[in-house]
């Protein structure tokens, strides 16, 4: 079996999620390839898609978000992502028993003595209403539940109820609270019921393939992944890592092959999933530097991997690199960042080593 050492499964990397160059696809594609992108925080999408396609505009994923063709909610790993509407309603009951799992962990004992049933039922209504934050919504049900702290009851049906955020929360330019309606009431129909996780599975693999069993179950935070990849393996090619790990892929993956030698430096938004989308994340993140991912650090791509990390000011961009390499390139594409942005002053990059 062939063994793919770790630029080999960078440079497939880079290729399916569209940056070893700028792609030419729209917005509302690019996010249904890449099965939606992380956006717990309102305006980081808009640098991923940047980062992405050739002339990519906020305006664009503005219109998407107001015409309801594009929405927020949560999916994988119960976090917050953009997804294309019809991504959203055919995922979310496939998400659904992982998303009320995850949520009863955490308020175990604070929701001690509640039927999850009823409260869904109590919940349901409130947000179908009109679009509502969480906490209200928890002090709207919570009567019922005195003794539970409305935030606990507000969070929980957050999971148990099929939800969007609605606009102009991740608006380009605006500030909004997070407020909640149904996926119905939003959308005009209902999500659909859950299926098996089979064309996830595909769908993971076309966007972060070759990958293991256990980075697919880490990027989705489902289980049983197994049984779908056991369906599938007549559909899929196999390969291994350098630790010995099964990869799968997609029999027409990219490998990378014919991109760039050196590819470009990249901006990527806070909790992008080419960086969080595994269990082994060695192929794009060094073990020293893979903490930062988790607490929101908007990373800078050297060479196709970590390499520093960037922030926007008032009017600069800021860049703390990890070495020298790639100094003046990373200064370059700042540059077109900022001009992207709208920042007047300078591009500052700082060498950490």
């Amino acid at each position: 079996m062939t063994v793919l050492d770790n630029r080999a499964l960078n440079r497939a990397l880079l290729a399916r999620q569209m940056l070893d160059r700028r792609h030419t696809r729209t917005a509302s594609g690019t996010i249904e390839h890449l099965c939606g992108l992380q956006a717990q925080e309102p305006h980081e999408p808009y640098y991923g898609l940047w980062s992405r396609l050739d002339g990519f505009e906020p305006a664009e994923l503005v219109e998407l978000l107001e015409t309801r063709k594009v929405v927020r909610t949560l999916l994988m790993r119960r976090t917050i992502h953009l997804v294309t509407a019809d991504d959203c309603v055919q995922l979310r009951g496939l998400h659904q028993p992982m998303l009320e799992a995850r949520m009863r962990a955490v308020y175990r004992r604070e929701l001690e003595g509640v039927d999850l049933g009823e409260l869904a039922a109590a919940g349901l209504p409130i947000f179908a209403a009109q679009p509502s934050i969480l906490a209200e919504a928890g002090r709207a049900v919570g009567k019922r539940w005195p003794e539970v702290a409305p935030r606990a009851l507000g969070d929980m049906l957050s999971s148990l109820v099929p939800l969007v955020q609605v606009t102009p929360r991740g608006v380009w330019g605006q500030k909004a609270p997070a407020r909640n309606t149904t996926i119905e009431a939003w959308l005009g129909r209902p999500h659909e019921p859950a299926g098996n996780a089979d064309e996830l599975v595909l769908r993971y693999l076309r966007a972060f393939g070759p990958a293991a069993s256990a980075d697919i179950r880490a990027w989705s935070g489902l289980s049983g992944l197994r049984e779908s990849l056991n369906r599938l393996r007549p559909q899929l090619r196999t390969f291994r890592d350098v630790r010995g790990r099964e990869l799968f892929d997609v029999l027409d993956g990219d490998l990378g092959e014919s991109g760039p030698e050196n590819a470009p430096p990249r901006f990527l938004p806070a909790f992008d999933n080419v960086v969080l989308g595994f269990d082994d994340r060695s192929r794009i993140i060094d073990d020293a530097h893979r903490g930062l991912s988790v607490e929101g650090t908007r990373f800078v791509l050297v060479g196709g991997r970590v390499a520093g990390r960037w922030r926007p000011t008032e009017k600069d961009v800021q860049v703390t690199l990890f070495g020298p390499d790639g100094a003046e390139a990373v200064e370059h594409e700042g540059d077109r960042l900022r001009a992207w942005h709208g920042l007047e002053g300078r591009t500052v990059v700082e060498i950490r080593r």
